[in-house]
């Protein structure tokens, strides 16, 4: 007599390629970044003060607009580069950029008042989440073992030599 279990089958979990958790990572900073943005439209007086032509405490300007593109458009470019880029390169890439918008995430809590902590408070722990993310990922890339140098390979050197 046969008995017969019903045992749930597992899931195929394949490895993700580190440039694909990157892109990925870098595309919900993205996100995430311009909706913050977005979202800060509907704080009060707001659209007052970009009418008036100041954001924050900065005079609207084809300058300040221009930093705000580099600021979108770094982490945009770096879902292309982290898919695209040789391994060490795309990792040293990855970490400094990722480092770099630490304090940008941060400094979006400047000069806001307690009302809007949580606000600021998730949207930054988020961002920084993202970033230690990608910093973790992009610290731990897997190496490649190096083939080492041993008699096989100096045979074959001498035998290419003749």
């Amino acid at each position: 007599m046969t008995i017969r279990t019903n045992t749930p089958s597992l899931l195929d979990n394949p490895p993700i390629p580190v440039q694909a958790k990157l892109a990925a990572a870098w595309t919900s900073f993205m996100f995430l970044y311009i909706y913050v943005d977005y979202f800060h439209l509907y704080k009060p007086g707001a659209i007052d003060e970009i009418r008036g032509g100041v954001i924050f405490e900065f005079d609207i300007s084809g300058t300040l607009l221009t930093i705000f593109l580099a600021l979108i458009g770094i982490p945009a470019l770096m879902v292309l580069l982290s898919m695209t880029l040789p391994a060490r390169v795309n990792r040293a890439t990855n970490l400094v950029v990722a480092l770099l918008y630490i304090p940008v995430s941060v400094f979006n809590a400047a000069g806001t008042s307690w009302d809007w902590a949580s606000f600021y408070g998730l949207s930054i722990g988020i961002e920084v989440l993202i970033l230690a993310f990608i910093l973790r990922s992009a610290w731990t890339w897997p190496r490649t073992p190096a083939v080492p140098a041993g008699p096989a390979t100096t045979d074959l050197r001498q035998d290419l030599r003749q």
